[in-house]
């Protein structure tokens, strides 16, 4: 019995080790396949993103600020998905040319504080109440106003299009799993409200062609309130079908968390949110600098902490969590990099970095301010580009 018994184990054995190679070998390359393809954390594209955005905030220099948003372009050029959130680039793209076109026109319009000799042309200047002192309507518009109004509004622009990178290169589902418990509420609202967002534009898009189909017009108020309502309704009935599959889940319920951590945590966030305000308006105005650093820190700190403890009141798990590699801490660190290296270009040579516009003079674009900014290309060759896995479901 036990030489029938080892001659069948035998052989059922023998038939295991190659299936068990063969699983090896079918899962090796599957292994491989996800390590090439491992994506980047979404917290390291924002930390690059608000990085270059504290660089643009530095400078006036239009040169400079070109060259932060060539940079971030490039990056997203080089990396973006074809996920409809990717596709936000755009609009804040041209929402940062809507920002420059109407700081200049509220500039023509209202004036500009900004004395001027170079008079472009005039408008007819409207004559206000004793009251409205300080405030004009139309007047002669200067070349020294406009330019002035021009490089503030590049800035916003140059900040726009920072943020608008981290939007289309970092997956908000991705960064949701990577929040902190106590935010994690706050972030799935967020994302929801972001990941519905296309289907209301793909559904407006959908009824208006039905529209024009059947011969009935689709624009004008008629046309917005019959075509609202249906993407109303949808939206409702996506939103009802979304909180019951929540539910079912169990997601809003809460852990019972004792009163002085509680108190301890409110406290710890308050006070760190109020520290961080203080040290940014401290960084921010030449009289706080000395102030301004050490506080931010501890604000910072403070905050972190009542996160952490905020965290224990919404218990959750997480599957597969995002990992932070050697790129996240290269992209990151680009980001900061040009933070830095502009900041300190704005103690040292102010002149260079905000450029004057009484007297008129062209911009000039200083050298090593501008190698400053060539650490933000960094993530366009270091990070491997995300290819979509043909296995996985769409």
């Amino acid at each position: 019995m036990r030489n029938g018994a080892g001659d069948r184990a035998r052989p059922l054995a023998g038939r295991a080790a190659p299936g068990t190679a063969g699983a090896a070998t079918a899962a090796g390359p599957a292994t491989a396949r996800h390590r090439r393809r491992a994506p980047l954390h979404p917290g390291a594209w924002w930390l690059w993103s608000l990085g270059l955005g504290t660089a643009a905030t530095r400078t006036t220099n239009p040169l400079l600020l070109a060259l932060l948003m060539a940079a971030a372009g490039y990056v997203v050029a080089t990396h973006r998905s074809a996920a409809p959130w990717a596709r936000s680039y755009t609009a804040f793209a041209k929402l940062a040319v809507a920002v420059l076109v109407v700081r200049l026109a509220f500039t023509v319009v209202l004036g500009s504080p900004v004395p001027g000799s170079h008079i472009l042309f005039t408008l007819p200047e409207v004559p206000l109440p004793h009251w409205a002192q300080g405030i004009r309507l139309g007047g002669p518009v200067s070349a020294e106003a406009l330019l002035f109004a021009g490089y503030n509004g590049l800035r916003l622009a140059a900040l726009l299009i920072c943020v608008g990178a981290a939007n289309a290169l970092a997956a908000p589902a991705r960064l949701l799993k990577s929040l902190p418990g106590a935010l994690y509420e706050t972030g799935v609202a967020v994302v929801v409200a972001l990941t519905f967002a296309p289907h209301l534009v793909a559904d407006v898009q959908r009824l208006r062609a039905a529209r024009r189909l059947r011969g009935r017009p689709d624009r004008g108020v008629r046309g917005l309130l019959q075509v609202g309502l249906p993407v109303l309704e949808g939206a409702l009935e996506r939103s009802v079908a979304l909180a019951a599959a929540m539910d079912a889940r169990g997601y809003g319920r809460t852990a019972d968390v004792p009163a002085p951590v509680r108190r301890t945590t409110t406290a710890l966030t308050l006070g760190g949110l109020l520290g961080v305000c203080a040290g940014t308006y401290g960084l921010l105005t030449a009289e706080g600098g000395a102030y301004g650093l050490p506080v931010l820190l501890t604000g910072v700190a403070a905050a972190l902490a009542g996160l952490r403890l905020g965290g224990r009141r919404a218990p959750r798990t997480r599957y597969r969590p995002e990992p932070w590699g050697a790129h996240a801490w290269l992209v990151a660190g680009s980001g900061a990099a040009v933070a830095a290296l502009l900041t300190l270009a704005s103690v040292r040579d102010p002149g260079a970095l905000n450029p004057g516009v009484v007297p008129l003079v062209a911009p000039t674009l200083p050298l090593w301010p501008a190698a400053a900014v060539l650490p933000a290309l960094l993530p366009a060759f270091v990070v491997p580009k995300e290819t979509p896995d043909p296995e996985e479901p769409s």
